[in-house]
């Protein structure tokens, strides 16, 4: 008795000191994360107070075109979508000809997301990549222009302006202060393609028809949501395109009919555009496309009109001419009367200078570039511009932005000033950001400590077997070293494809020593089939996205096909959630449960998909069963979530094991803990039901197209379990079959990826933990799964399953911290690089995600409760 008494106290010291050892270990991987964090993306420096007018600056404002401005935006309006052959712009088109409306490609550089590029185009400046995380953050006030230059601070500071908002609620978090009036919509609800429009439309009438602002801001969402619902290709879009060339119709004819709109200036223009697969957030073409109109009557005294619909002039969507999208802010400065923000580091759009004569447009072209000049000087204090440091485009300017040369001819002056504003412009947009070196070397090294010391921890296991110690090494250390190739981190799927399919073969194949070779040689067959299958399921990355693939190019044209699949694995899921080893009575319940819970969830998803992609649905009469509204979708997820909430209360309070064994803080935990003491088959049974209760939670999350692609997990998970997988092989098998799931389900290392279309499952109004929650199940279903799945894996006929967690634990942590090293040190190293803002600073948030999200609090956390109550 003291002998087992003893060996049990240092078996607790030891899961203790395991605990706090893992728990130092995670802690540093977390602060590594932070400090690089704050070195990497530091908010940009800026110059204060607002610009002002000189005397002759003042004098040429007075005779500004415009003293008013509706500006329109439709959020991801790809420039296609205005100026094309299949476009729904008719009437914007008929006034392109007509000379009413001249028309441009705005350049939109990454991160293609909203909050970002408003930032942009009212400041004219670059924003900071900061911004993809504060645009997510609804709550968030850091993000504030309030205290900056802006076109908006300008002109209501103009003869006491008043500005006006309806449509996206960005605007006000971002201008809190700023309008008089306002009627805000929340960017979120992707689900939405109507009502978030008609709140806007509904108050420009009223609008119109008074006399009591100068600037009135319009912001639609809805072709945004249809574009990350069903992609540009919807049949939604059309009409939706034809809905806002509606809008823009009503508002130029008040612009005709109405005295005190005569001299105002309608601007219809995108945010960003959106890709193949109706996302955005990167640097692909359609999302840094957008459409950019100025449309009034007055334009035709300067335009003559233009070709429309046209074909692009350059590359697919190079409509016209190409301009910056922070151009905006110079030339509304210049047409409407008002100084250039500060921050400005755009250039006047050279068609509209006709609106002046020629030695106006060179003093206005001289205030654009004097308010520029200032704007490098603050980022380049240490460069003398008085000692030849100008390029040969601004030798002629001087630091009060003043020329030298007043005896050249206006017209070369007016190209040298353009020359050096767009080479300027060149040059600040290259610039790297304003890094803190120190915070970014200082993280790089606390990764790289923990790399070593989880390498020196799991030397021992990879030691065991030398063959499996080369596979993980190879593995880790081949992963690593990806990172430092842009093409490797865009296509990073194809490496997780591979070593897939090569690790599953091997595990296959070394079958054969314990059973026959051509058994072995079936197996490795069927678990390369299964992963043939699945990596055409989604086609993601950069190079072949828009390519044909399984949910996008067969289950449109076989939606039956589709909907057969769907059915059957829900059917599987309630097999899974069925508990053997039960009275009869028990058993009923449950299935009855599962049963209802399952018709809900698939109920679901039939209402969810009429509303979001009916084309998957084309000759199914389902109307009449599932008829939608938000109403219904919110009622049927949250009683999908309450339903798996109540069933897995059930399985809780259903355990019948040795409670005489338990200390009182491990019953709450009864399954788990029975099944570590080897509790026997009915408490496997009840843990094989908490997995179908995840993974109809996760279905749930899932686009319907990827729902079969759960059933091919679980095929894949039955075969893994027939085969002797020591506790090691079975961690690097999750380890690579979790990324490359993620790949499977349609991810990448885009910011464009990210699927929002089931991140409002169940809420009615926006909260930020839930929505975070819910987007996260939802872009790492596949991960998640796999968790699950391992800890099934790791359970199934072993003694020391706690060991086998602990192995798994480990390694996990190892690759992670040696992910985290490799992707700082390539972000360090290449903080100059031409795509660091476009490939390497979105996979670094990927990797925050990855290790925050998916290691520590699901992998690390998860595994460490089941270990601490189990042993």
């Amino acid at each position: 008795m003291a002998d087992r008494a003893m060996a049990s106290r240092h078996g607790r010291s030891s899961v203790n000191s395991y605990t706090l050892t893992l728990l130092c270990t995670n802690l540093l991987i977390v602060v590594s994360l932070v400090v690089f964090a704050l070195g990497f993306f530091p908010y940009k420096a800026f110059l204060p107070g607002h610009a002002s007018f000189t005397a002759d600056q003042a004098r040429l404002a007075q005779h500004a075109p415009f003293d008013k401005v509706v500006f329109m935006v439709v959020d991801a309006l790809r420039s296609d979508f205005v100026f094309s052959h299949h476009s729904g712009f008719k009437f914007t088109q008929e006034l392109i000809r007509s000379g009413s409306a001249v028309p441009y490609t705005a350049h939109a550089s990454a991160p293609t997301i909203t909050m970002p590029r408003i930032k942009a185009i009212t400041t004219g400046s670059i924003p900071s990549f900061l911004d993809v995380i504060l645009n997510f953050a609804e709550g968030d006030k850091s993000s504030s222009l309030e205290g900056q230059d802006t076109w908006l601070a300008q002109l209501k500071a103009k003869q006491d302006g008043r500005l006006v908002l309806y449509g996206d609620d960005t605007w006000l978090k971002l201008f809190p202060s700023t309008f008089a009036r306002a009627d805000g919509t929340s960017s979120f609800f992707v689900s939405d393609f109507t009502e978030v429009d008609h709140n806007v439309t509904r108050n420009v009438p009223a609008a119109l028809d008074q006399d009591d602002w100068t600037g009135m801001i319009l912001h639609y969402l809805g072709l945004d949501h249809i574009g990350h619902k069903s992609g540009p290709n919807s049949p939604h879009m059309i009409p939706k395109q034809a809905e806002m060339d509606d809008v823009v119709r009503s508002i130029y004819r008040g612009l005709e009919t109405k005295s005190h709109l005569q001299s105002t200036l309608l601007v219809l223009c995108g945010d960003h555009g959106m890709n193949e697969a109706g996302n955005h957030g990167g640097s692909a073409e359609g999302e840094t496309s957008p459409a950019l109109v100025f449309i009034s009557p007055t334009l035709r005294s300067i335009s003559q009109g233009v070709e429309c619909p046209t074909t692009p002039l350059t590359s697919n969507l190079g409509y016209y001419m190409k301009v910056d999208q922070s151009d905006v802010a110079p030339t509304l400065a210049g047409l409407l009367g008002f100084p250039i923000p500060k921050n400005n580091l755009g250039v006047f759009i050279p068609d509209l200078l006709r609106f002046w004569a020629e030695g106006d447009r060179v003093c206005l072209l001289k205030q654009n570039a004097g308010q520029v000049l200032n704007v490098v000087k603050e980022t380049f204090p240490t460069v003398s511009f008085k000692d030849g440091a100008q390029s040969e485009a601004c030798a002629d300017i001087t630091s009060d932005g003043e020329t030298k040369g007043q005896q050249h001819d206006e017209k070369l002056e007016e190209a040298a000033l353009q020359t050096f504003l767009i080479e300027a412009q060149k040059v600040m947009s290259n610039t790297a950001s304003n890094y803190s070196v120190g915070k970014l070397y200082a993280g790089t090294v606390i990764a790289g400590l923990v790399t070593l010391w989880t390498f020196f921890r799991s030397f021992p296991i990879l030691l065991q077997n030398p063959t499996f110690g080369v596979w993980f090494l190879l593995v880790t250390l081949a992963y690593g070293v990806t990172m430092f190739a842009s093409s490797y981190v865009e296509e990073e799927h194809q490496y997780w494809y591979l070593i897939a399919s090569t690790w599953l073969w091997w595990l296959g194949m070394k079958q054969g020593r314990t059973q026959s070779t051509v058994w072995s040689a079936v197996v490795a067959a069927v678990l390369l089939l299964i992963m043939r299958v699945l990596r055409a399921w989604n086609q993601t990355g950069q190079k072949h996205a828009s390519q044909p693939d399984i949910a996008r190019g067969v289950f449109p044209a076989h939606n039956h096909l589709l909907w057969s699949l769907v059915c059957a694995s829900y059917l599987a899921v309630l097999v899974k959630m069925s508990i053997p080893n039960q009275s009869r009575m028990l058993r009923t319940i449950f299935f009855v449960m599962a049963s209802v819970v399952c018709l809900i969830g698939l109920a679901f998803k039939i209402s969810f998909t009429l509303a979001d992609s009916p084309e998957l649905l084309r000759g199914i009469d389902v109307s009449r069963a599932f008829p939608w509204d938000g109403t219904n979708l919110v009622m049927l997820a949250r009683a999908v979530f309450w339903g798996l909430v109540i069933y897995t209360v059930g399985i809780l309070l259903s355990f019948q094991g040795r409670w005489s064994s338990l200390k009182p803080v491990e019953k709450s935990f009864t399954p788990i803990i029975a099944w570590f003491k080897g509790g026997g088959g009915g408490q496997q049974g009840q843990m094989e039901a908490l997995h179908g209760v995840l993974t109809l939670f996760l279905m749930t999350q899932s686009r319907v197209t990827n729902i079969p692609l759960f059933a091919l997990l679980e095929t894949e998970t039955q075969i893994l379990a027939s085969m002797d997988l020591s506790a090691r092989e079975i961690s690097l098998t999750s380890i690579i079959l979790q990324y490359s799931s993620f790949f499977v389900f349609g991810g990448s290392n885009a910011i464009s990826s990210i699927d929002l279309s089931n991140a409002y499952n169940g809420i009615s109004g926006y909260n930020v933990g839930a929505v975070a929650l819910l987007t996260f199940c939802s872009n790492w279903a596949g991960p998640l799964w796999w968790t699950s799945a391992t800890l099934l894996l790791l359970g199934r006929g072993r003694r020391d399953r706690s060991e086998g967690l602990r192995q798994f634990q480990l390694l996990s942590t190892c690759f992670v911290a040696n992910a985290n090293m490799f992707v700082m040190l390539a972000c360090t190293l290449l903080r100059t690089h031409l795509f660091i803002w476009t490939v390497f600073s979105p996979k670094y948030l990927y990797t925050l995600a990855w290790s925050l999200g998916q290691h520590l609090c699901i992998n690390t956390t998860a595994f460490t409760l089941y270990i601490w109550f189990g042993v």
